[in-house]
Order: structure tokens, then sequence, then C-alpha cells
């Protein structure tokens, strides 16, 4: 096996992708990239978006602190919310991340040239991308019929019982070309893990997303969540979750990384009371590979970091390194 750089695409937002970035940062067979949902509706970002007209700064942050020299330190300084003050209370509330982010696109002009003056302030060990710089909203039509628009209001629907049946982006949002480009030259795509159905899906649902990765040759790895997310999604298992996936790209995933770990029975009964469930396999397409591994260590549904990494460097390097240089078997029929 000849170890090579790697470049890895990782889709999503929330916090489950700037835990993933988290973990995968530390090795240094991997160049990453964050291609990150920009629909955000609620909190700052929301707030920032309707005030300033600016792009939602929220995700693409949390990403760059992720990837961020200093992780720590970063994320104690520009996460931290300021004050309501009496001549400025439009600022309170709000993140000093947010704000810069937001300032320095306003300067710039340039959503993308601000991302990427964020990235080299912070020291990040690899690139930050907006899937799109095109303003628009996650919207849903559920089981009934009834149809519901922004990041918040689609999760709040799904939670009160109402199953998903449709996802779209409204007004259609198209990739960012740079970003279409870098897509092509990924080795392999990461998808998740994520709010599944307003951080994992929206990026996925960008015009040219599917082109750029019908054109990117190695393989689609989607990280199973650990729970379902309210009622909703009852019953919902892996198995869906990566149909889902493959319907929105048009290609099958290739590997799903799943979690066989489960906290204390007071933890699940904990979850039981929000109406979240640990999320079972299900039955997988007979081309998807399924690698499972104990990846939720703790009472808090949030996957380990240090496992996460070492299993998905392992899908990759069996993937990607191990089979590259194997000569190629013919098959005779007699």
């Amino acid at each position: 096996m000849q170890l090579r750089e790697l470049n890895i695409g990782c889709f999503g937002g929330g916090t489950g992708l700037p835990s993933l970035l988290g973990g995968l940062k530390t090795n240094p067979w991997l160049h990453l990239n964050a291609v990150v949902t920009m629909f955000d509706s609620g909190g700052s970002s929301g707030q920032l978006r309707d005030e300033l007209g600016v792009l939602p700064p929220g995700d693409v942050l949390k990403c760059a602190l992720a990837l961020a020299r200093n992780e720590g330190e970063a994320r104690r300084v520009l996460l931290s919310r300021l004050p309501t003050l009496e001549h400025h209370a439009r600022l309170g509330g709000h993140t000093g991340g947010n704000l810069l982010l937001s300032m320095m696109e306003q300067y710039s002009g340039d959503f993308l040239a601000a991302v990427d003056g964020l990235r080299v302030l912070l020291g990040c060990k690899g690139k930050v991308w907006p899937v799109s710089v095109d303003p628009a909203s996650v919207c849903a039509e559920y089981g009934d019929g009834t149809v519901t628009r922004g990041e918040v209001e689609v999760d709040a629907g799904q939670s009160r019982g109402n199953q998903v049946r449709r996802l779209w982006l409204e007004p259609a949002a198209s990739i960012h070309p740079a970003v279409a480009d870098a897509v092509r030259d990924f080795d392999a795509v990461i998808i998740g893990p994520g709010s599944f159905f307003t951080s994992i899906l929206p990026p996925l649902l960008v015009r040219g997303v599917r082109d750029a990765l019908a054109r990117m040759h190695g393989p689609i790895v989607l990280i199973a969540n650990l729970l379902t997310e309210g009622r909703g999604m009852a019953g919902f298992t892996a198995a869906e979750s990566a149909r889902w996936v493959s319907e929105a790209i048009g290609r099958p995933v290739d590997v799903v990384i799943a979690n066989t770990g489960r906290p204390s029975m007071d933890g699940l009964m904990k979850y039981a009371a929000e109406h979240k469930e640990p999320l079972e396999l299900g039955d997988f397409d007979s081309d998807t590979e399924v690698v499972e591994g104990k990846f939720w260590c703790t009472e808090i549904a949030r996957h380990d970091r240090r496992r996460l990494s070492f299993a998905v460097w392992s899908v990759l390097s069996e993937r990607l390194l191990q089979h590259a240089h194997e000569p190629a078997t013919t098959t005779s029929a007699s």
C-alpha cells in the first residue's frame, strides 16, 4: 500500500459536521474540505440574514472553528455572545464570530472571500466552502400534504409528528462554480452526521451538486446519525437515510458507517421522552457496504470523535489505497 494525502469533501452542517472535522483534522494524510449548508433560518444566523441581508454565517463559522489551529481558544472567543447594550441593541445576542464573518462579507462584497479570510485568520487545517451563495430556504411537504418553509419550521414540524415526504430549496440555489470545481477533484465524499432534513440533505439539493458528484469518481460515505429526531421520524432507519441521500445525489451511497453503541437505560429513557430513539440499521441495498462500530460512548448522543475518525480512515484507506494498485482480475465463464 502506497500512502498519499487524500483530498476529502465533507458535506453537512449543524453540530455534526464540525465534530467530524475536529476529529479528522489530526490525520496528516487527509486534506479536508467542508462543504457547508447555507440555509439556516434560526438563531443569530437567521436574524443577521433578515436584518443585514447577509448569508447565514453560523454553520460556516462552526466548521472554520473546528479546523482552527487552536480550536478551544477560537471557540471560546468567537462563540461568545455579545451583551445587549442600550445604544446597540441589534448587536446583542449575536456571537462575535457571526458578526465578524458578516462584517467581512459586507466589506469584501464576496462571501467566499470572507470565508477564506476567516480561514486564514484562524489558521485552519483545510478549506471551508459554502455550498452556494444564493439565498434560499429549506421547504418540506409532509405526509398529510401540508407544507412548511424554513429550517426551524421544518425541524419543528417533523418533531411534532409530521413525516417529511418531500424536501426542496426555494428559490432554487446553484452551487458556486469554485465549489463545483473543488468537488470534482475530491478523492471521496463524506456526508453527515447532523440533523437529517435540515443539515444533511439541503446542501445535496443545491443545483449542480448532483452533476459535480457524478464527476467525482471516489466513494460516497454516509455517517448515520445516532438517533431519530422526533415523532415524525419514528421507525426511520440508517438504510432509509442512505436511500434519501442516494436519490438526492443520483448515485448510490457506497459505505454507511453506523453505530452499535448505546448509553445507559436512563439515558435512553431521557431521549425517549423527547420522542428520539436509537437509529436502527434497516435493510440496505446490496451495493452499500455497512461498517458498524461503537461510536456512542457517553450519555450524550454524540459521536466519539476519535473512534469516528479512525473508522473513516479505515474506510478511505481500504477503498482508495489498499485496492488502488491491485492488478485487475478477469473472470471467465465456461
